[in-house]
């Protein structure tokens, strides 16, 4: 038996294995627990074939290129907490224009939660060097200043508020982050239950259930905690970017008079219970019908199903990066690596708990709010997962918003794109502030 085969034949044992594992955790979902075991079999087929074709020898050049990678997710900056309506503290960071530093705290890493779980920074990373790094940098220092030049004096600058997206954390900003630091003001916070953010007290003692309505509240709270006064651009990714629209829907007052920018990335202003994610018809009928209760079950087994994850890691990178890129074959291996870290981060519960709120998500007609600022909506081609037709849509709405769909690219576009993402981002950030001028010289 060859090597490959050899693999092969332990990723399908293993396959047999992680199905019945799934299948026992999610038995008191009825017909939802045989179907958890059909998935995982299916997976971790597609892990079988994968090791038949990539040998021993690459995977270990790939965990090479991991150690080489940079040290995704450890920028820090100035801690804040709001506090949400039913008493969540939701995490927050600020950066500050002129300060670059920071470092994880004493202890810390990328992705550590008060969930119970986090993503952990690898602290061997050293920093890509070569050609690439340099264009890399020189693209990021000619993006400062053209900021620079364009922000001028602080007191017409805006405040960039950044959510993130379901499964993730702040940290999923890293690449965004890195290119406006130092330069403008911005703000990074966790979402309830994911993160540094605490778990959500209504969702703990059973008296609300998670909604985009309290995502958006929860925003509000960070906004007032975190960006008082002054102008503010706002910046959301996949559930992000449906928060900021719920903020627009509860407080559109709010909006008009603070907000003078918006980005939509790679996010649905509602229909994702039509969303196909790459699915056979008669299997996205099948999904839809049966994933609310197969999470819920997996919810109630959190400590078996934690287990089964870390024992079948393979099974899930690959379902993993298969919704996350686009392209996975061209990612960086390092951020491969740590757009699975992020993800792994949310325990099973917390998944259950908010996926039953994207099926009832509809705020097309919140989006006019933003059809007087500047506005960006990006999404990559190839996203499974909140499709570039739903952007297109959004579009609709804001027909004067500059709609980019990126070629090849999936649902962690910021992260797959990055220079793409951040050059679209810093010209939006450009017309937001000489909007908030003209509206500010307008009312003088």
């Amino acid at each position: 038996m060859t090597e490959g085969q050899e693999a092969a034949a332990q990723a399908v044992e293993t396959a047999v294995e992680a199905a019945g594992n799934w299948a026992r955790a999610g038995r008191h979902a009825g017909v939802a627990g045989a179907a958890i075991g059909v998935v995982a079999a299916g997976a971790a087929a597609g892990v079988a074939i994968e090791r038949m074709t990539v040998g021993r020898g690459m995977r270990r050049r790939a965990r090479l290129a991991l150690d080489a990678a940079g040290p995704y997710g450890t920028l820090r900056g100035t801690p804040g907490a709001a506090i949400a309506e039913d008493g969540t503290e939701l995490y927050y960071e600020v950066d500050e224009p002129g300060v670059e530093s920071g470092r994880p705290e004493k202890g810390d890493h990328p992705g550590k939660a008060r969930n119970g779980k986090g993503a952990k920074a690898d602290r061997s990373a050293k920093p890509v060097r070569g050609k690439e790094a340099r264009a890399a940098q020189e693209a990021q220092s000619g993006l400062r200043k053209r900021l620079t030049a364009a922000l001028g004096r602080r007191s017409a600058a805006p405040t960039v508020v950044f959510s993130h997206g379901y499964c993730l954390s702040q940290d999923s900003w890293h690449f965004q982050r890195s290119a406006l630091r130092g330069t403008v003001r911005t703000v990074h916070w966790d979402q309830r239950s994911h993160g540094r953010s605490s778990r959500g007290h209504g969702q703990i003692d059973g008296t609300e259930p998670v909604t985009i309505d309290l995502l958006g509240r929860d925003l509000k709270a960070v906004l007032d905690a975190a960006v008082p006064e002054g102008p503010i651009v706002l910046v959301g990714h996949s559930m992000g970017g449906m928060t900021v629209m719920a903020l627009a829907d509860q407080f559109p007052e709010y909006v008009a008079e603070r907000v003078v920018g918006v980005a939509l990335i790679g996010t649905s202003a509602g229909r994702l219970s039509e969303v196909a994610f790459g699915l056979p018809s008669m299997g996205v009928k099948a999904f839809h019908w049966l994933a609310p209760g197969v999470l819920k079950a997996l919810g109630w087994q959190r400590e078996i199903v934690e287990r089964g994850r870390r024992a079948t890691a393979d099974l899930f990178a690959g379902l993993i990066k298969r919704y996350s890129f686009g392209t996975p074959e061209k990612v960086d291996p390092g951020i491969a690596r740590f757009g699975e870290r992020l993800i792994e981060a949310t325990p099973i519960d917390v998944v259950a708990e908010f996926f039953p709120a994207f099926a009832v998500h509809d705020k097309t007609e919140a989006l006019v709010a933003y059809d007087a600022v500047p506005a960006l909506v990006l999404a990559g081609e190839s996203d499974l997962i909140t499709p570039a037709d739903h952007s297109r849509a959004i579009v609709e709405v804001l027909p004067d918003a500059e709609l980019v769909c990126v070629p090849g690219a999936g649902h962690l576009v910021m992260l797959e794109r990055p220079e793409l993402v951040n050059e679209h981002l810093v010209s939006l950030v450009e017309r937001a502030t000489a909007a908030a001028r003209s509206s500010r010289h307008a009312r003088a």
